[in-house]
C-alpha cells in the first residue's frame, strides 16, 4: 500500500526520530512510503545516505501541489495536515484514505481508553472524513512500540567490544560502560560524582551534557571516571550504543523506547512540560515498569528517576532533594530483560498499523 507520513520537527528531533523509524520500518516490510517533513536537515546525520527502497523524503511544502494521496495518511503527534492535502483526501474516490493521528507515547490510563477512537470531521476541508487516534503503548490494549522484525536477532549477535574498538575505546578490567543522552540538567555534577564511585567509561552524546562535562570534571576530577565525546550517531548506530552499555541515560521518546529494547538498565529524562504534566506521566510509566520488581530496588529506581528529572520524592522532606545514587546494576539487568520479554509479547506498532490498513482497505 501507499503511505503518506507527515512529521514536523519541534525542537529536540524526537518527533522526526520516531517518524523516520516508522517510515523506514514500513518500507522495509514492502510498503511504499512518502515521508513528509518540514525540515529534513536532521536526517543528514540521523539517516545518512540514500533512503531505502520504497521510501521517499519529501518537503512538507511540496504536499500543497501533490495531486496523489496515499492509501494511508498518518499525521504524527497531532501535526495538522495542510488543508489543501486534506481536501484532496476528501475528494478521493471511490474510497478516502485511512487517516490516522499517531499520538505521543504514554503509560497513563487514558491511552488504553483512547486508542482506536474515531474523530469524524464535520467541517473544514476534511468534512465527511474520519480521523482515527492511534496510541503507541506498553500493553496489549494499545498500539505497541516500534520494533523492527530483525532487531532482536541483530542484538543477539552484537559484539560490544568490537563496536567500542571502532570508536578507539576499550573497556578496562572491572569498568562499566554508561551512555548519557540528556537535556540540560542541574544534577549532572551529582551524576558524575555517583558514576565516579566505581570505574566507569562514560559515553556522552552531543548536546548540553557534552558541553558541560569537561568543565565539571576539571573543577572536580573523578579518578575512576573517564569519558568520551560521541559524534552524532545514525539511528542504527545509536541502537548499538545502547546495546554496548551497562547503563543508559536517555531522554524524550525515541531513545526511551530503544533503551527498553536494549534490555539494559536505563534512566529516563522525560521531556519537561511547563504545566508539570510530565510528572504524572513519569510516575505512570514507573508504576507499570516496576510492577514486578522487588520493593527495595523499585524504590531505589524511583528515587533516582525522580531526582534526575528534578521531581520531589514523596518520601523525602519537602526541603531536601532525593540523593542521586545508582542502584545495583546486576539485579537491574535481570529486570530489564524481563521487561523486554513483556514488551515482545505485545504486537509491534508497524504490524498493528499494517493489519489496520488491510482491514479498512
Amino acid at each position: 500500500m501507499r503511505w503518506d507520513l507527515f512529521c514536523q520537527v519541534i525542537d529536540n528531533f524526537g518527533d522526526v526520530g520516531v517518524g523516520w523509524r516508522l517510515a523506514r520500518d514500513l518500507a522495509a516490510r514492502g510498503e511504499t512510503v512518502r515521508f513528509w517533513i518540514d525540515d529534513p536537515s536532521a536526517l543528514q546525520w540521523m539517516a545518512p545516505g540514500a533512503p531505502p527502497a520504497g521510501l521517499a523524503i519529501r518537503r512538507w511544502s511540496d504536499s500543497l501541489d501533490e495531486p496523489e494521496v496515499g492509501d494511508v495518511v498518518i499525521e504524527t503527534f497531532g501535526c495538522e495536515l495542510p488543508q489543501a492535502f486534506v481536501a484532496r483526501m476528501a475528494g478521493r474516490r471511490p474510497q478516502p484514505p485511512l487517516w490516522l493521528n499517531l499520538e505521543y507515547l504514554s503509560a497513563e490510563p487514558y491511552v488504553e481508553r483512547s486508542h482506536g477512537l474515531n474523530s469524524p470531521q464535520f467541517s473544514g476541508a476534511g468534512q465527511g472524513l474520519n480521523k482515527q487516534f492511534f496510541y503507541p503503548g506498553f500493553t496489549a490494549r494499545t498500539g505497541g512500540l516500534l520494533r523492527e522484525p530483525q532487531m532482536l536477532a541483530e542484538q543477539a549477535s552484537f559484539d560490544a567490544e568490537a563496536w567500542l574498538a571502532k570508536l578507539g575505546l576499550q573497556r578496562r578490567a572491572g569498568e562499566r560502560v554508561v551512555s548519557l543522552f540528556a537535556y540540560p540538567n542541574p544534577r549532572l555534577n551529582e551524576l558524575l560524582q555517583a558514576l565516579g564511585e566505581q570505574a566507569t567509561l562514560l559515553l556522552v552524546c552531543p548536546g548540553a551534557a557534552q558541553q558541560q562535562v569537561p568543565a565539571l570534571l576539571k573543577a572536580s576530577p573523578r579518578p575512576n571516571l573517564r569519558w568520551h565525546a560521541l559524534p552524532y550517531l545514525s539511528q542504527p548506530e545509536f541502537d548499538r550504543l545502547l546495546w554496548a552499555c551497562d547503563l543508559n541515560f536517555v531522554r524524550g521518546e525515541d531513545s526511551f523506547v530503544r533503551a527498553q529494547w536494549a534490555g539494559k538498565p536505563f534512566v529516563w529524562q522525560i521531556y519537561p512540560q511547563a504545566d508539570g504534566a510530565h510528572g504524572p506521566k513519569l510516575e505512570a510509566f514507573m508504576d507499570l515498569w516496576l510492577s514486578q520488581a522487588k520493593p527495595e530496588p523499585a524504590g531505589q529506581w524511583r528515587t533516582l528517576w525522580r531526582a534526575w528529572n528534578g521531581l520531589q520524592d514523596a518520601r523525602q522532606d519537602a526541603q531536601q532533594d532525593a540523593r542521586l545514587s545508582l542502584p545495583d546494576l546486576h539485579q537491574a539487568q535481570t529486570h530489564a530483560l524481563a521487561w523486554r520479554e513483556h514488551l515482545v509479547s505485545v504486537e509491534d506498532l508497524s504490524s498493528q498499523l499494517l493489519k489496520l490498513s488491510r482491514k479498512t482497505s
